[in-house]
Parts: C-alpha cells; structure tokens; sequence
C-alpha cells in the first residue's frame, strides 16, 4: 500500500461520501484502509472517565482504500499514481507528471 500516505490529500469515488475531499491520517496496510478527516464520520457513545467528559462524539472510521483517489497536485482532480525513479530514489507520480511530494501538508 504505497500509493497512498499520511498527510496526502485525496477525494472519496464510491459511496454516501462520494466527492468529499480530506486529508489522510492514518493508514492501515493490513486491511488495505485509510482514516480521512471528515469522510465516513460514525457516532460512538463514549463513557466519562476523569480524562473526557462522556457523551456521543463523532469520529471518522476506516475506509477502503480502493474508494479514495490522490488529487493530483496540478490539476486539483482525482488521478492514478505510478512510480519512477528520479536522482535514486523513487517517487509518486501523477498522470499529469507533477511529482507528489513525500509529505503534504
């Protein structure tokens, strides 16, 4: 699961959150998912402990990773992502050729 990273900003292509955008904050390679600010927000009822007051909070879940797409830094739309190597090392590639920087902000 190299294609997608923390910290890179992507679009959501199926489901009730189809078209949102956010950035990526976790990624869990082992159920090929990703964790985005804002997307597939889901209700917990969480009990007061003395750090937290109680009550019901809304917290993003994890999304399947073959629903995102990486926005392309250029054109600001929805691209696929295909690696070269460039001085030695290799990195993320648009279709429109923009290279996608290690850790976007």
């Amino acid at each position: 699961m190299d294609r997608l990273r923390v910290g890179d900003q992507v679009v959501v292509t199926s489901g009730n959150d189809k078209g949102k955008r956010g950035k990526v904050s976790r990624v869990i390679a082992e159920r090929n998912a990703v964790v985005v600010e804002g997307v597939n927000l889901v209700k917990r009822h969480v009990k007061a402990t003395p750090q937290q007051p109680g009550g019901i909070i809304e917290k993003p879940a994890p999304l399947a990773a073959s629903k995102v797409m990486l926005l392309d830094p250029q054109t600001g739309k929805a691209t696929r992502v295909r690696f070269e190597i460039k001085d030695g090392k290799k990195v993320r590639v648009a279709k429109s050729g923009a290279v996608i920087a290690a850790e976007q902000s």
